[in-house]
């Protein structure tokens, strides 16, 4: 799949791609700004094309709900063949006891035996973090255990 990258001048930067078999264009503008635009047009006609303002919030979620499926799907399947052994994605939400302190604090591992193998936060994907990485709410934890394990991970992340 092929990204077209167009230097907008005095703007920022213009990224898309063809839907494989639609003839239509999705992307995006990344203005120097700080915001950023969702493009969704026709192939041949990129003046045509639907722009849509979305705050950074907007498009982290945005990108949260199109990378975390991806990254689930690769797990899954490297797991697939260890009996017992799952992943889930649990949320950090805002309330929870641990927003803005560090991961180490929740000492997951040793209280649930599961592993925090990342975490994803406004649409990037940050891999393997250190205990004293601090964790926010709306962070997406995705945790590697056992069942059970993860339910009690859950609830840890909740009540502490």
């Amino acid at each position: 799949m092929n990204i077209e990258v167009t230097p907008l001048p005095g703007i920022g930067i213009r990224k898309e791609f063809e839907l494989c078999g639609s003839r239509r264009r999705v992307g995006v503008i990344d203005p120097k700004d700080g915001s950023i635009d969702l493009l969704i047009g026709r192939v041949g006609n990129p003046d045509a094309s639907e722009q849509i303002p979305m705050s950074g919030p907007e498009a982290a979620v945005l990108a949260n709900l199109l990378g975390a499926p991806q990254l689930m799907a690769q797990l899954d399947d490297e797991h697939r063949e260890l009996t017992g052994l799952a992943t889930r994605q649990l949320p950090l939400r805002a309330g929870s006891p641990y927003d803005g302190r560090p991961l180490g604090d929740t000492q997951m591992r040793t209280r649930t035996t599961t592993s925090i193998v990342a975490v994803m936060r406004a649409g990037h994907v940050l891999p393997s973090p250190s205990p004293d990485f601090v964790l926010t709410a709306g962070d997406m934890l995705v945790v590697v255990g056992t069942v059970d394990g993860l339910t009690a991970a859950g609830r840890i992340l909740t009540d502490g």
